[in-house]
């Protein structure tokens, strides 16, 4: 089905409701304005497979935005609400975006973006639209609900399938489009992994499915959508609450979610008391990705929530896709689960294959084509020589049961709190600093967030550690980078490991914080 089909025959059913606000979107009401979203870009001159922007926090009118251009064939592209002005510039430009959807919240960076945007043709706000006086007279900013306004609820006369390009950042530290072929097909008509989800997680019709997560991502996008096309209503929290979480699984009845580790650790550690106080019996099904989820905290979820964790592992490339259930995990602890989707083949690092049961980088016969949009050159380094397969950099083993194990980052990515974080853009950052010879960042464990980012600094020749010092780099990081980039802490060396080549031997550096056992990843 698809959300049209439920705007005829449940006009009134909730499709989305804000968790803070209470505000509720019916399906008659998201139905129409989708369409009148349609009919402002197909306006605007975006034909099918052009592309447009999305930069918001969690707010209402952001599923409604996507779906504009899922029923108009185009690439729209959802951006970290966390980044800095600069880093958003570079996706409005790198994404051949034309249109950028934000809020007033968010206008201010928007603002601070737009030299760096020549190629931006509108920029629609929603809320109030209090543009800088020094813009007030630019016809580039247009007010949201004033540009649905002149566009009727109909569907637009030539509906396509349009889908989500989003960005994983890269190892260079700027961020990569994920381009994959869209098909000439009408938007009723779902591409092929959204069945294969549905039926693996029980999505079925009047499901409540309560998203926790920054819509920007490719999980919580997913995952609404499949939730609105089998006709559920989704719940959305503005911002992730522990004791909110749990107080709308009691309220709304809410019988699917997907999270992430960290969120399990902070609801864990809420007084006894105050867990036990939620009726969470409506919860069908709560899955979790996006970042290796202690042993510890799942054996603690599934005392408490039962046998309904189902746990993914899958990169936002679509390379492959491994998947348990809670009794699969419990029977292979550690595991992320078996590869359902997707032709896995752990290579060492002369690309031959290495025995059951021993680590190496984990490369995919992939299962979705796809490249790396305008970046012919980091499709080419992520595919192996003969083009036949693909790989992100993970290592890990398969046990004699055919389910994988993760042990490592081949290309030192940091997962902090669930956000993929690459340390490349920090280092080049800090070594650019005149009171900085040489630096090093990477994860390190952290009991909430499974990592946090690490500096390690060789300050110049003649100056000594000090507080002051590292608040300065941090001040300055600050000026560059989202928060989420900037490590938590500081610590200094007189030298950094480096091999005569030139190359960073980080891997000494990082081993000492994460002691000597298997994994390297938490």
């Amino acid at each position: 089905m698809y959300p049209s089909h439920y705007a005829h025959a449940h006009p009134d059913r909730p499709a989305v409701i804000m968790a803070g606000s209470g505000q509720v979107q019916t399906y008659a009401a998201l139905e129409a304005r989708a369409n009148q979203g349609a009919q402002a870009l197909r306006a605007s001159g975006l034909n099918r497979l052009d592309h447009y922007a999305i930069f918001m926090e969690n707010n209402g009118p952001y599923i409604e935005v996507c779906a504009a251009g899922e029923r108009a064939g185009l690439y729209y592209t959802c951006i970290n609400s966390f980044l800095t002005a600069e880093e958003m510039a570079y996706i409005v430009m790198n994404s051949e975006s034309r249109i950028l959807i934000t809020s007033a919240a968010k206008l201010p960076l928007v603002v601070d973006a737009l030299p760096a945007c020549p190629n931006l043709e509108a920029v629609w706000v929603v809320d109030d639209l209090q543009a800088p006086a020094d813009l007030s007279g630019s016809d580039l900013f247009k007010d949201y609900e004033a540009v649905l306004s002149q566009f009727p609820s109909s569907p637009i006369h030539d509906e396509f399938l349009g889908t989500p390009m989003l960005y994983s950042s890269g190892t260079t530290g700027r961020p990569k489009g994920i381009i994959r072929p869209l098909p000439e097909q009408p938007p009723s008509e779902p591409l092929p992994l959204f069945s294969f989800l549905s039926q693996l997680w029980h999505y079925r019709e009047d499901m409540i499915y309560l998203s926790p997560a920054p819509l920007y991502h490719s999980a919580p996008q997913a995952a609404v959508n499949l939730t609105l096309r089998i006709g559920g209503t989704v719940i959305v929290m503005e911002k992730f609450d522990p004791s909110a979480y749990l107080s709308h699984i009691q309220d709304y009845g809410v019988t699917h979610s997907q999270l992430v580790p960290t969120m399990f650790s902070r609801m864990l550690k809420l007084d006894p008391s105050a867990r036990a106080a939620f009726d969470l019996s409506s919860l069908e099904v709560a899955v979790h990705a996006a970042a290796p989820c202690p042993a510890m905290v799942k054996h603690q979820m599934i005392d408490w929530w039962g046998p309904i964790i189902h746990e993914y592992y899958g990169a936002t490339e679509g390379l492959g896709f491994a998947a348990c259930n809670t009794e699969e995990w419990l029977a292979h602890p550690g595991t992320v689960g078996k590869v359902v989707m997707g032709d896995l083949h752990v290579l060492d690092d002369s690309g031959q294959t290495v025995p059951t049961g021993e680590a190496g980088t984990l490369w995919f016969k992939t299962a979705t084509e796809f490249e790396y949009h305008n970046d012919p050159e980091k499709t080419r380094e992520s595919s192996s020589s003969d083009g036949t397969m693909t790989t992100v950099g993970d290592v890990g083993y398969v046990d004699e049961d055919g389910f994988l194990y993760l042990t490592d980052r081949a290309t030192f990515m940091i997962i902090s709190g669930g956000v993929n974080i690459y340390p490349q853009e920090c280092e080049d950052l800090l070594i650019s600093h005149p009171k900085v010879a040489d630096a090093a960042v990477f994860g390190v464990p952290n009991e909430d967030l499974g990592e946090e980012v690490k500096a390690v600094v060789q300050p110049i020749e003649g100056l000594a550690s000090s507080e002051s010092l590292t608040e300065e780099l941090l001040d300055y990081l600050s000026g560059h980078l989202s928060r989420q980039k900037i490590p938590r802490s500081i610590d200094y060396e007189r030298t950094l490991p480096r091999l005569p080549t030139g190359k960073l031997y980080k891997r000494l550096l990082r081993d000492r914080y994460w002691g000597k056992g298997r994994s390297k990843i938490v």
